[in-house]
């Protein structure tokens, strides 16, 4: 079975030499940002993540259209955030996008608070619901007639259409009971952060019987950062780097600055950290440090190039069959993981140029 082997451009400010110490070169910009993306490309990633944050960086639509003409083969996962946008301005969006992609979009489902709103959790997720029926349906070309508690549409579809005419996948992600149960019923693949390899267990099974009962299978992504050098104790080495500046007040405001700061999964990791060992690492080769100075993903793979390959691999043996990489500096990292482990995985585009 090949996997998808994605990368992730810094929009959002998340990027860092030295956790938690800012550097102008490494801010969110077009010009960074766009250097992330091309280097992804040209190393053979099969796709690259586009996150995107209200306060945060970069806009990710803007910045995607932007890209379309600069990238040859990379697909584009391309976060939207439903608390921002109406549906059927976003099904314009996303089908212009494709089409200007020549097909090669996914989209990343955000269940986002409006700006300056905050919902509770079960009516922002029927929110959420609603808009990613509604948008599917829209971007599959077929017409939508829906009074919702939050999406109230009457509409065909949109004369702008994506090259396959049926909707890109839609990736989402979170842990809440609400959230999982809306990615059992409308997600295609379903995203999950680092964890103890039982809690991935216990994970995977649960959902697969949430999407049962929807008669629907799911597919499964891991999103999480790796550190990887030619052997483990340079890895680690540069684990310890990464902290060795960070201090402890500027992690907090950092780790706060997200909207989803106290959501259920951005706790969880917190957990996934506070149960570590003195040196970071949860379980073998899964390093926890990287939360301290980040809110959401906050465990990187840690290790020298078989030992990254073998967890990578320990995963995809349970089902995951898409990961979202990222590592620090991000176009430092890129490349090294593109030199040491993606040669070795089968991939979507390794299979293609074999």
């Amino acid at each position: 079975m090949s996997v998808e082997v994605s990368w992730f451009s810094a929009l959002c400010d998340d990027d860092y030499e030295y956790l938690g110490v800012h550097e102008p070169a490494l801010k969110s910009s077009w010009e960074h940002c766009a250097r992330i993306t091309q280097s992804a490309d040209a190393q053979g990633y099969d796709s690259i993540l586009l996150p995107s944050g209200y306060q945060l960086g970069i806009d990710a639509v803007t910045f995607a259209a932007g890209m379309a003409p600069l990238t040859e083969q990379i697909r584009l996962l391309l976060a939207v955030r439903c608390g921002e946008l109406c549906v059927p301005q976003m099904a314009r969006q996303l089908a212009t996008l494709d089409q200007m992609l020549n097909g090669r979009l996914s989209v990343n489902i955000i269940s986002s608070d409006i700006p300056g709103e905050t919902l509770a959790s079960q009516p922002r997720y029927q929110r959420t619901r609603e808009v990613m029926t509604a948008l599917r349906a829209l971007l599959n070309r077929e017409p939508v007639a829906v009074r919702g508690d939050f999406v109230n549409l009457d509409l065909d579809p949109p004369n702008a259409r994506t090259v396959s005419g049926n909707s890109p996948l839609f990736y989402f992600g979170g842990l809440s009971e609400a959230a999982r149960d809306v990615a059992a019923e409308a997600a295609d693949v379903y995203l999950m952060w680092p964890d103890k390899m039982a809690a991935v267990d216990e994970l995977l099974a649960n959902m697969r019987a949430r999407a049962a009962n929807y008669s629907r299978a799911l597919r499964f992504g891991y999103r999480v950062h790796v550190i990887v050098r030619a052997s483990e104790g340079a890895a680690i080495d540069a684990a310890r780097r990464l902290l060795s500046k960070l201090d402890a007040a500027e992690g907090e405001k950092i780790r706060s600055q997200s909207l989803d700061s106290q959501s259920v999964g951005v706790r969880a990791q917190g957990q996934l950290r506070e149960e570590a060992d003195a040196d970071g690492f949860a379980e073998e080769n899964l390093w926890t440090g990287i939360g301290r100075a980040r809110s959401g993903c906050g465990a990187a793979i840690v290790g020298d190039p078989d030992q990254v390959l073998k967890k990578l691999l320990q995963y995809k043996s349970r089902g995951i069959e898409a990961f979202i990489l990222s590592g620090y500096p991000h176009l430092e990292e890129c490349d090294l993981f593109a030199r040491y482990v993606l040669p070795k995985l089968e991939h979507a585009r390794l299979d293609e140029s074999s």
